[in-house]
C-alpha cells in the first residue's frame, strides 16, 4: 500500500491515500471512484507533487458512507456535494458492532500475520483458519464467520469455483487478496460479490477491507428484502420455440412480405435474452432482482410479438406449431 504524508502548517503530517487504496478502503472499484470524481467532483482532494489525488482518512470515510447510500438506492448525483453531517443523517441506522468482527482466514501468510498480533487488532475475532484454499470447505464447516478473508498470491480463474462454493457454504462476506492477478479474474470475482484487493502492506487496512465487505453484504441483503414487494407475474410460456421460429423464417422467404422473417429474428433474439437474464441472476442479490425484472420485461414483449406473429402466419398460410 502506498501512503504519503501531507505536511500541513502547524500540525503533524496527515496521511494521504492514493486513489486505488482509497477506493479499496471505501469498498469501491477504483474505476467507480474515478467516474465519481470526473463527473460529480465527489471529493475535494489534495494533489501530490506529481499531480496524483490524495485522500485523507476523513475523505475515505465519507466515500464509504456515500457508497452505502448508493447501495440503498440514492443516486450519486444527489450525494456527491453533500456535507458529512447531511450524509450521516441520510444513512440507515448504524450497525457498528459491539463485539469484534468474526473472521475466518484462508492462506498461511495472512493467518500468521493476523494471528501473531491478535491483541493489536481488537476489531477482529479469528474463528477459523486454513492454510490452503483446497480443503477450506471442510476446515471451516460450521464456522460462525461473518467475513471470509482469502489470500491467494498468484490468483487465476482456477480458484473461482472453490471461492464461490465457500461463499455459498458460509454465507459470509468475502475478501480476496492477491499479489498478481489478471484483470478478468478480478472482474469475475467482483461479479460474484467478492471484495478483491492487492495484499496491503499495512495490516490495519485489512480490518477496514473486512468491514467494507460486511457493510456491502448487509446493504445487498436489505435491497433483496425489498423484492418481497408485489412483483409482476411471470410471463406466459413460449408459443414458438427456436425450431419453430427457424422454420417460419425459412418459409416466409417464398412470400413477398418480409415481416414474418423479421418478427422471427426479433423473437429469437428476445428468447436468447430471456435465457441470458436467468443465467445472470445468480451473481448477487441486487443483480438477481435486476435481471429478474429484465427477464419479465423481455417476456412481456415476447408475448405481444408472438401474438402478432401467429396472426401474420395464419394470414399468409405459413406453418404453425401443432400446439397452435
Amino acid at each position: 500500500m502506498i501512503v504519503l504524508q501531507i505536511k500541513t502548517k502547524d500540525a503533524a503530517p496527515a496521511v494521504g491515500y492514493r486513489s486505488g487504496v482509497a477506493a479499496r478502503l471505501a469498498g469501491l472499484p477504483v474505476e467507480t471512484l474515478r467516474v465519481w470524481e470526473r463527473r460529480y467532483g465527489v471529493c475535494d482532494t489534495r494533489r501530490s507533487a506529481h499531480g496524483q489525488r490524495l485522500y485523507s482518512e476523513a475523505q475515505v470515510g465519507r466515500l464509504s458512507l456515500i457508497k452505502q447510500l448508493v447501495d440503498h438506492g440514492h443516486p450519486i448525483g444527489s450525494l456527491a456535494q453533500l456535507e458529512l453531517d447531511q450524509l450521516r443523517a441520510m444513512a440507515p441506522a448504524s450497525r457498528a458492532p459491539s463485539r469484534p468482527l468474526r473472521l475466518a482466514l484462508v492462506g498461511q501468510a495472512m493467518a500468521l500475520r493476523l494471528s501473531g498480533s491478535r491483541s493489536a487488532w481488537p476489531g477482529l475475532d479469528i474463528v477459523g483458519k486454513c492454510r490452503e484454499l483446497d480443503g477450506a470447505a471442510a476446515a471451516l464447516a460450521g464456522s460462525s464467520a461473518e467475513v471470509l478473508l482469502i489470500e491467494v498470491a498468484e490468483l487465476d480463474d482456477s480458484a473461482l469455483p472453490a471461492i464461490v462454493a465457500l461463499r455459498q457454504q458460509l454465507g459470509a462476506a468475502i475478501v480476496v487478496l492477491y499479489r498478481f492477478c489478471a484483470s478478468a479474474t478480478i472482474r469475475h470475482l467482483r461479479e460474484q460479490g467478492c471484495l478483491v484487493a492487492r495484499v496491503p502492506a499495512d495490516a490495519a487496512e485489512i480490518v477496514l477491507l473486512c468491514q467494507a465487505a460486511l457493510a456491502a453484504v448487509v446493504g445487498q441483503a436489505e435491497q433483496a428484502g425489498q423484492a418481497d414487494l408485489p412483483q409482476h407475474a411471470p410471463s406466459a410460456a413460449r408459443r414458438f420455440d427456436d425450431e419453430a421460429l427457424s422454420a417460419l423464417s425459412a418459409a416466409s422467404n417464398s412470400v413477398a412480405c418480409e415481416c414474418p422473417r423479421h418478427l422471427c429474428d426479433i423473437l429469437l433474439m428476445i428468447n436468447s435474452f430471456e435465457r441470458y437474464s436467468l443465467q445472470c441472476a445468480s451473481r448477487t442479490p441486487a443483480d438477481a432482482l435486476l435481471h429478474e425484472q429484465l427477464g419479465i420485461a423481455a417476456g412481456s414483449a415476447r408475448v405481444l410479438l408472438e401474438a402478432a406473429l401467429e396472426q401474420l402466419a395464419r394470414a399468409d398460410g405459413l406453418p404453425l406449431p401443432a400446439a397452435l
